[in-house]
């Protein structure tokens, strides 16, 4: 799909994210300037700035970047946006997620200038932009408004549309249909994540791991197709990007995790070139299984940075797969692979470590532990890792590549750490037994960017979602019982083509088997386990988790007037 650009002005023109393949189009509307208003890292399908300037440069346009932070357009942003309309040719093209953050500059801008505020509105209405509320100083003034002032109030509001956004509304509906229910998310496409490590090993396309947003939000709920730009907790509301105000009695935060390339030096400059690859991004994970088909002999390396990171195995799964097919291919033994790993141990379940270590060891691999990646040099094929010394001193030591899978370090997302809800990490802050928040009683949390401590996956959100339906209700009254959550997580480490170990645990690191031990050992390699993961877990997604259909998650509750502690 090309870029959809929209005329703002004779000098001025907005849209949505681009790819490199969108500047042969936005060269050809005749723009002189590409200008981004969005932070790298905001989203897994998102291209980094560097990658996109590149590619406009070469086709001669001037770039530059003004980054603004979703909902948190400041006088400081206005004053970065008016330095390069002065000083850059024009006419610009100006981008971020939706388009908003871009308009919102322009409009403040010519606020600035002078140009009346109903004329403004005016514009940007035309554009398909309501920016009625940037304009009255972001809608401070409806903070304390009572419920009969509020427009767009909702029963519910779930900040978020990923899998766990989705599963808990569908779940919340399944349910009930008396409440209303709104998403927030600004997302067009909806993932299948754990998809991606497949992609990257050539067992899936990308193609079976996307579809529309659109088309999975349940019937009856309102999607509100637009970025969060704070959470008010003490007034009942989010703040969308536009400064616009959605009201809630209660609220669900879902918004999952942000991956932070900027935070390895040179990351961003290089990604997705110079044999420099990561299946955390979903347009990359071809190019990981491009590298991995062509090398033939050379250094294969693999990161894994410190946790909590989501799929803790996500970063090995990449070398085993890559290494069975080197071995499929007779070249194992000419391909030097290392994994350099964070933490301190392979996995962090005890149980699993044997089964996985064979395979590391038939593999060849050189583990490294205790070293994270810091710094990457595409072009020179370098990459350098911070560890301690004898003497306990953090120094950095090198290596060369031929290819590197890396993993970024992760957030939770920056709206998430600004607010009320954050514990000091900057995680939601929630009861990891009723994931109710543990400051505000009508929030609650699921997914990868609240505090519980269990593993951040799928199959977590798949759990977690049900719990978190049941204890939202019993807390309005239309559901009996508290559920509570054990912590379950599932991380199927796909050790062959062919072969799986399916690590299933909870807190504390406690086994929790969904299969009895003669059907499926999670501890030892499994075909029926492989099977499960490459034939029914997609659609049992698609089908299950998404639509409401609690299959083998049904949640467990304590008798009405129990404690929930």
């Amino acid at each position: 799909m090309s870029v959809d650009i929209i005329r703002v002005s004779d000098e001025y023109a907005v849209s949505a994210q681009i790819t490199a393949a969108d500047i042969e189009a936005i060269v050809a509307s005749g723009a002189k300037t590409l200008l981004c208003s969005r932070p790298d890292g905001e989203a897994n399908d998102q291209p980094t700035f560097a990658e996109i300037e590149a590619v406009a440069r070469e086709a001669g346009l001037a770039v530059a970047h003004v980054p603004v932070i979703s909902g948190k357009v400041n006088e400081t942003n206005v004053d970065d946006f008016l330095a390069v309309v002065e000083k850059l040719d024009k006419p610009i093209h100006a981008y971020c997620r939706t388009g908003t953050r871009s308009m919102t500059l322009w409009t403040l801008y010519q606020r600035r200038l002078g140009v009346p505020d109903d004329d403004l509105l005016a514009r940007a209405k035309a554009c398909g932009y309501d920016l009625s509320q940037v304009l009255a100083a972001k809608g401070k003034a409806a903070a304390v408004a009572g419920p009969g002032h509020r427009r767009d109030h909702y029963d519910i509001v779930i900040v978020g549309a990923g899998a766990a956004g989705i599963a808990v509304a569908s779940s919340l509906v399944a349910r009930t249909q008396d409440l209303a229910i709104a998403i927030i998310d600004p997302a067009a496409v909806h993932y299948y994540q754990p998809g991606w490590t497949m992609v990257g090993a050539g067992v899936f396309t990308q193609q079976e791991t996307v579809k529309t947003t659109a088309s999975l939000i349940p019937r009856g709920v309102t999607w509100i197709q637009a970025a969060v730009g704070d959470l008010e907790p003490d007034h009942n509301r989010v703040l969308l990007e536009d400064a616009r105000p959605v009201y809630y009695d209660r609220l669900i935060v879902a918004p999952g995790i942000k991956l932070d390339w900027n935070g390895i030096e040179g990351l961003v400059e290089t990604l997705g070139d110079n044999g420099v690859t990561s299946n955390y991004r979903f347009d990359l994970a071809p190019y990981t299984w491009e590298l991995v088909s062509q090398l033939r002999s050379g250094r294969a390396v693999f990161t894994q940075p410190p946790m909590p990171i989501k799929c803790a195995g996500a970063p090995q799964k990449a070398v085993y797969m890559s290494s069975d097919h080197w071995k499929r291919s007779g070249c194992l033994d000419d391909i030097d692979i290392a994994f350099y790993n964070a933490g301190q141990v392979l996995f962090g379940v005890k149980e699993y470590v044997p089964a996985l270590m064979s395979y590391m060891e038939s593999y060849g691999v050189d583990l490294n532990f205790g070293k994270r990646l810091v710094r990457v040099d595409g072009p020179g094929r370098t990459a350098w890792f911070a560890t301690q010394n004898a003497d306990g001193e953090t120094v950095e030591e090198s290596t060369r590549f031929d290819m590197i899978h890396v993993v970024p370090p992760q957030t939770a997302p920056d709206f998430v750490r600004a607010s009320p809800l954050a514990d000091e990490a900057g995680w939601v802050d929630v009861d990891q037994n009723t994931l109710q928040h543990k400051r505000y009683a009508n929030v609650w949390g699921l997914g990868d960017a609240m505090n519980a401590p269990n593993a951040k996956t799928a199959a977590a959100a798949r759990m977690q979602a049900p719990i978190v339906a049941n204890n939202l209700l019993q807390d309005i009254g239309k559901a009996r019982g508290v559920a509570h959550y054990n912590g379950y997580g599932s991380c199927p480490l796909t050790v062959e083509r062919g072969k799986i170990v399916l690590a299933e645990f909870g807190y504390g690191g406690k086994l929790l088997p969904s299969f009895p031990r003669w059907l499926i050992n999670g501890e030892k390699p499994s075909r029926l386990a492989w099977i499960l993961k490459e034939k029914i877990l997609p659609p049992v997604y698609w089908k299950a988790m998404l639509r409401g259909r609690e299959w083998m998650v049904e949640p467990e509750r304590s008798k009405p007037g129990a404690s929930a502690a």
